[in-house]
């Protein structure tokens, strides 16, 4: 059986929903981003449960199909902008149909009437926000970043960072707030 949960972005948020599980008695078999495998079905007053611990995280279970898809399209482009390094050039709409396995104009048109911004918006925020962690850090210069996200140059990557906070990158890294903000609410 698969569940599907809203929110989980991340490593953390994956020991969280196992660990919720583990409370109930119940040994995940996988835990994924947005979406958990279990050896059985939930009764119904574990599926209560499990919801009601994971609101208090600020998850919450998916329950119909196109939700599922915009919380997958989602976690596919969190995983590629946050957890990979982007060492080749990938055409999103193709990479996003091959991980859905769906048309990529149905995706886009669902994703935007469902989260009022097109994917393409949304990879470009994820990306912002990749770059701003990155230089937080300050362990790569601003032309090992571009290289690492695939941007063409660093004078693209400068202008969009830009059009996207207000800010340059180095205007950016003088800041004492940084303004980063939690990739659940992008």
């Amino acid at each position: 059986m698969k569940i599907y949960i809203t929110n989980m972005v991340c490593s953390r948020c994956q020991m969280v929903v196992k660990s919720e599980l583990e409370k109930l008695g119940i040994e995940p078999l996988k835990v994924g981003l947005g979406e958990v495998e279990l050896a059985e079905n939930l009764t119904d007053e574990q599926k209560i449960i499990f919801s009601k611990n994971l609101q208090s995280h600020n998850f919450g279970l998916i329950e119909d199909k196109k939700s599922r898809i915009n919380e997958k399209i989602k976690n596919v482009i969190i995983d590629l902008v946050h957890y990979h390094n982007n060492d080749s050039k990938i055409n999103l709409s193709l990479f996003l149909s091959e991980q859905l396995s769906h048309d990529y104009n149905y995706l886009s048109t669902l994703f935007s009437e469902t989260n009022g911004i097109t994917i393409e918006q949304y990879f470009i925020a994820q990306k912002i926000e990749r770059v701003k962690e990155l230089l937080m850090y300050d362990e790569l210069t601003l032309s090992e970043i571009a290289f690492k996200l695939n941007y063409s140059s660093v004078g693209y990557l400068s202008n969009q960072f830009k059009k996207v906070t207000g800010f340059t990158p180095s205007s950016f890294k003088l800041l004492k707030d940084k303004n980063r903000q939690s990739i659940a609410d992008l």
